[in-house]
């Protein structure tokens, strides 16, 4: 598409906004009417060429008394939707006393598969607020203007000469898209909800269709995207299969399904659906989290741009009641290694369940398996200690040997955020040289700058920069901006190391009345008692808390955990000195020691190590009294991207720095010297 047939489109759209709807709509609501009469007005023109033909069908049926319409209908319309009402949106104009009426009437003739985009837009409501505000006829007539051409077919003079070109349907998505930005930026919304820059899917596209295009066979593909947005990942997915198709010399067909949970994006896909003759049906409302559009169903290409750092817990209290020991939901609750593992990551971000969702839908009986590129944030990538649900993401990805690369994107390329970004690219048919295998490629300096700032997006990757990142992954070597890992450099076993407690009594005066008033308020005055009277004897062990322990139990009194735990409170301190207490003596001669919680620490143990090396050399020398709680041992797995790529800037010499602050102090008193002349 001419990008500055699109930019006049669109502009030409906002002005409508701003001329008609300034006084009654706040700017964040232009979006509840410009964004359904766009997609009304599209529908409109491309049913004007039958819609005389749509009459005289309806006319017929009813008169046979068919009931059963629609496949007439539409094959009379020429298209999967069509409206039976007598009005176009020009024919609206002629009646300007019964615009609101006769609109309605418009919109109740449309087919059942529109109603629901209109439902979804909720438009009717509209209605009422722009007739009483006496702007319906006016809006009807701004999106008839002769100044843009919504069609598809060119504008022409008498002459023949071409006036406004046709809008393509790849066309008019990128109107909608560039209209949801700007509704998005007035809304302060977050950026990627709704869609995803096209250089941004062309380059996903690129990474997992690239690498398989000489297997491509003459077959139906299912494309997939369990975010969809608006539908733009989609088409552009579906575009480079059937383009590699025809290098190869293959007939593939392409099904699309999509889901998504806002009302507004997902009439827009919808509606793009329609146009382009595709499955409605196929494109799911709600969230996909909670509430699956495809249980049953396994794809061969998926690819989304999920929405990160967003609470998923209203799905959370659906799937388990808020609970996540009660998942059912076996997406999210797997089988790993002949054990449970829970794939639930904490309740305020749910990014990495579109990925797994994604990944439970892989086709495991073909060739070319299933192919996946989904779009996530940094925390994605370290977020969850080990044993919590991101690190268990991370865990069943790479011991499955499905994560092929990630590459790190530029900031600011997408339109609302400024965030660093990153493409994941999944597999579950690896090549023999990726195997066992993550490639990391930094991508973060390769862009170019737009002229103007789009929302927070200020860069963009040109079709040179997408074919260098591309070629960089396919080519599979160690380069600056390229680090080959085996998938266990990004495992660790996190440990607990644990010190002893050591327990120094203390019967000074008052430790011995805050004992005292807490056995009165724990209604046991006869355990204050007993201390006090073995006070010499403990006064004695002070430095041994077990000695101290062995005169209590056997003063004649029971030594209770209750009893114990208020000699601890108030009669005790901690002090490294004191000798460790014991918890228990084995048979075998061991000895275990209590631990201290507050001294409780974590070492997080590369894979590749064995633990005991690890703790001998890192942690023994620095604790020696230190052990191990293998009860406490779990494995993790992170990815610190930025660490791979990391540049060390050697810091400035201090002569430098000198001559710096020499030559401003100098500088600072010429300009003082100046203000004191100039005063004078």
């Amino acid at each position: 598409m001419d990008h500055s047939q699109h930019n006049k489109i669109v502009g030409f759209i906002w002005g409508i906004a701003d001329d008609v709807l300034r006084d009654i709509y706040v700017r964040g609501k232009y979006r509840d009417v410009i964004l359904p009469m766009t997609v009304i007005r599209r529908l409109d023109v491309l049913l004007e060429p039958t819609k005389d033909k749509v009459l005289e069908s309806k006319a017929f049926l009813d008169k046979k008394g068919i009931h059963e319409q629609r496949s007439a209908l539409q094959k009379a319309a020429g298209r999967h939707f069509y409206n039976t009402s007598p009005f176009t949106l020009r024919k609206l104009l002629n009646s300007p006393s019964q615009i609101k009426a006769n609109v309605e009437a418009y919109l109740d003739g449309f087919s059942e598969n529109v109603q629901e985009i209109l439902r979804k837009f909720d438009f009717r409501n509209q209605l009422h607020k722009l007739e009483n505000a006496n702007v319906l006829y006016q809006l009807v007539e701004k999106f008839l203007s002769k100044d843009i051409n919504l069609s598809p077919e060119p504008v022409t003079n008498g002459e023949g000469k071409e006036i406004h070109p046709g809008l393509s349907n790849l066309g008019m998505g990128y109107v909608f898209e560039e209209l949801l930005r700007k509704f998005n930026e007035e809304n302060n919304e977050e950026a990627g909800e709704h869609f995803t820059p096209r250089e941004i899917i062309r380059l996903m596209a690129a990474l997992i269709f690239r690498p398989i295009k000489k297997l491509i066979k003459s077959t139906t593909y299912l494309v997939y995207d369990d975010a969809c947005g608006s539908g733009g990942m989609l088409t552009e997915a579906e575009a480079f299969i059937k383009i590699f198709a025809e290098e190869q010399g293959k007939d593939v067909s392409v099904e699309l399904y999509g889901q998504e949970i806002n009302p507004e994006t997902f009439a827009i896909c919808q509606s793009d659906m329609i146009i382009k003759e595709r499955k409605t049906d196929q494109i799911k409302y709600g969230s996909t989290l909670s509430r699956d559009g495809f249980p049953s169903l396994e794809f061969d290409f998926m690819l989304a741009n999920p929405p990160y750092g967003k609470s998923w817990k209203t799905d959370l209290d659906a799937l388990c009641g808020g609970d996540k020991k009660e998942m059912k939901d076996t997406r999210f609750a797997v089988e790993h290694d002949g054990a449970p593992l829970s794939l639930v990551p904490r309740s305020s971000d749910g990014q990495l369940l579109f990925l797994v969702n994604f990944l439970s839908k892989m086709k495991r009986k073909t060739e070319l398996g299933s192919r996946v590129a989904t779009v996530h944030n940094g925390s994605a990538l370290f977020t969850g200690d080990a044993g919590q649900g991101e690190s268990n993401i991370r865990q069943w990805i790479l011991e499955n040997d499905w994560l092929e690369a990630i590459v790190g994107l530029p900031e600011n390329m997408f339109y609302n955020t400024g965030i660093a970004t990153y493409i994941w690219i999944l597999s579950n048919r690896k090549p023999a040289h990726r195997k066992g295998k993550v490639q990391l490629i930094d991508a973060t300096q390769w862009f170019t700058k737009l002229r103007k700032n789009l929302g927070k997006k200020n860069c963009e990757f040109s079709t040179e920069q997408i074919e260098l990142i591309t070629k960089t992954f396919l080519d599979f070597k160690e380069t600056e901006q390229s680090k080959i890992f085996d998938n266990a450099d990004f495992g660790y076993w996190q440990i607990t190391v644990e010190r002893p407690l050591r327990l120094r009594v203390d019967l000074s005066a008052d430790a011995r009345k805050a004992f005292r008033a807490a056995c009165e308020s724990a209604k046991d005055t006869e355990w204050a008692e007993a201390v006090e009277r073995d006070a010499k004897a403990l006064t004695a062990a002070a430095g041994n808390y077990n000695d101290a322990r062995g005169i209590l139990d056997g003063n004649g009194v029971k030594l209770s955990s209750k009893r114990e735990k208020l000699f601890r409170e108030h009669l005790t301190r901690r002090d490294e000195s004191a000798a460790p207490v014991v918890k228990a003596r084995h048979k075998d001669g061991r000895v275990e020691y209590e631990p201290d919680a507050d001294l409780r620490d974590h070492e997080n143990v590369p894979l590749k190590e064995k633990i005991e090396d690890y703790f001998k050399r890192e942690v023994l020398p620095h604790v020696p009294d230190a052990w191990i709680d293998t009860a406490g041992t779990g494995k993790g797995y992170e990815i610190s991207f930025t660490k791979y790529f990391y540049h060390y800037q050697p810091l400035r010499s201090l002569d430098e720095i000198a001559k710096d602050l020499s030559g401003l102090e100098r500088e600072t008193l010429g300009l003082l010297a100046k203000i004191i002349e100039t005063g004078k």
